[in-house]
């Protein structure tokens, strides 16, 4: 632990906007306060893991890959590790990927870029092999060849509150897992049985498929041209099923009574993010998703039954904001030079931390309060309003990589870490210090507004682009200006 108490203790990040600066401090202390010692997993002792936020005494699986994605591997290396261990499962003496089923998947690319981050070669082995058993299972279980996708709810979607009504008939439960019992006559006849199949998810089945042939070429393996054979099989179902060329847009959901058209935000981001849409589709769909004043919601609009209960109007995974979503849809802007969305949900989420002196877990779309939003299975069969939980830590990693993966562009590649900052007004100028990465330090200073760097200096020395090797060791000082 006491490199990444190290990390922290030399970090620094300043900007020219006050706002932005106080909400980084409050990230690193929400991401800092939920590392705790745990047990579980394949882990033989209590170990620092990261947990899900203040309210949860667990690492969930999903919150495990994307904390550790957003920022976790980078800041508390060995935290990250043990939380992406401590939420496997021993299958017959093999380890799988545990935790609900549908999304788990997202493990694969959070221990890919876990590897790129930190130089692990004995994590990169041992996550190869549950990568590629764990992918294995759910082919056998979950895969519908008939339509090449994989059935199972959205990324992190567990409650009703994310499905049409359908799904909302649990018997009074809030988890869409319970649906498959309470409709055993419509559940789906092989696997766990939810019969739907989501945009987001397949798309982190897609990028799956590319990281094992990522780490299966790394390691000097064969067999990663068969892994991409599927990705590009997966791809063109996913275009084909979910992409819509007459609108621009991506439906949400497809099973066997049709698709729903609502706007899934993890949908979008991962389909940008992951490359599932060429730059054309990808403007088009920037032109088509639905923004709210206080950003991408997780999924638009929100079902019917939830307008106007009790005076509220947004389901509690439906037409809300939840942070992490947010950040992936910033991340997806930048890369393809939407700097506006970037600098849009970064000062949003900034000011409601600064507001709130936490980051929690999700908020109201149209005021941008801490709200819980509407939900079954509260207390009973009624529409209750459920609490937001606090100090939530994927909402405050989120934040991390709008900073980090977003205006200071931090690329890791298996070679080493590029830097492609970008940022517009009222951001004018930022600096990082004191960032940990492999065996070298590094210090970032960027001034201008755009994203094209206009010029590069490393250590004093102009260069021609802004990139530390993985081998690097010691002290690096990069200064970029950027130019519109």
């Amino acid at each position: 632990m006491n490199g990444n108490l190290i990390s922290f203790s030399n970090l620094d990040f300043t900007s020219d906007h006050p706002t932005l600066n106080r909400a980084f401090r409050i990230a690193i202390g929400d991401l800092f306060s939920n590392i705790l010692p745990h047990q579980s997993g394949v882990l033989d002792a209590p170990r620092p893991m990261i947990m899900a936020g203040l309210d949860y005494e667990n690492p969930w699986t999903r919150d495990a890959a994307i904390n550790c994605w957003n920022g976790g591997s980078l800041l508390v290396p060995d935290a990250a590790r043990n939380t992406l261990l401590g939420v496997l499962e021993n299958a017959k003496g093999q380890a799988r990927i545990g935790g609900e089923y549908w999304d788990k998947i997202i493990w694969v690319t959070g221990a890919w870029h876990h590897y790129l981050v930190t130089g692990d070669r004995a994590f990169l082995a041992s996550a190869l092999q549950t990568a590629t058993a764990s992918l294995e299972f759910m082919e056998q279980t979950e895969f519908d060849p008939t339509r090449n996708l994989f059935r199972g709810g959205a990324c992190f979607q567990d409650g009703v509150a994310a499905y049409p009504d359908r799904y909302a008939r649990t018997n009074g439960s809030s988890g869409i897992i319970d649906w498959i019992r309470a409709n055993p006559q419509e559940r789906a006849l092989v696997g766990m049985g939810l019969p739907m199949m989501a945009c987001s998810t397949n798309c982190l089945y897609y990028s799956a498929y590319l990281c094992i042939a990522e780490m299966l070429r790394e390691l000097g393996l064969s067999g990663a041209e068969a892994y991409e054979t599927k990705a590009s099989r997966l791809r063109e179902a996913i275009l084909t099923h979910f992409w819509d060329d007459a609108t621009g847009s991506l439906a949400y959901l497809l099973d066997d009574q049709g698709l729903c058209r609502h706007q899934e935000g993890l949908g979008a981001a991962f389909a940008l993010l992951f490359g599932v849409l060429d730059p054309a589709q990808a403007q088009r769909l920037f032109a088509t998703q639905h923004i709210t004043p206080h950003g991408l919601p997780c999924v638009w609009p929100t079902f019917e039954r939830y307008l106007g209960q009790d005076g509220h109007d947004l389901g509690r995974h439906s037409g809300t904001i939840w942070p992490q979503v947010n950040a992936f849809w910033a991340e997806s802007a930048a890369r393809h030079n939407r700097t506006d969305l970037l600098v849009e949900e970064l000062l949003s989420l900034a000011s409601k931390a600064d507001r709130d002196v936490q980051f929690t877990e999700l908020y109201h779309s149209a005021t941008g309060e801490i709200y819980g939003g509407l939900q079954e299975g509260l207390t009973d069969n009624s529409i209750g309003l459920w609490k937001s939980c606090r100090r939530q830590t994927w909402s405050a990693t989120g934040f991390l990589r709008m900073i980090l993966h977003g205006i200071l562009g931090l690329r890791f590649e298996k070679d080493g870490l590029r830097f492609q900052p970008q940022t517009v007004a009222p951001i004018t100028s930022f600096r990082l210090r004191g960032l940990a990465y492999r065996n070298a330090q590094f210090s970032l200073e960027v001034t201008g507004t755009g994203h094209r760097t206009a010029s590069v200096y490393v250590n004093g020395e102009p260069r021609p682009e802004a990139r530390i090797a993985a081998e690097e060791t010691g002290e690096q000082q990069i200064v970029i200006r950027l130019a519109d």
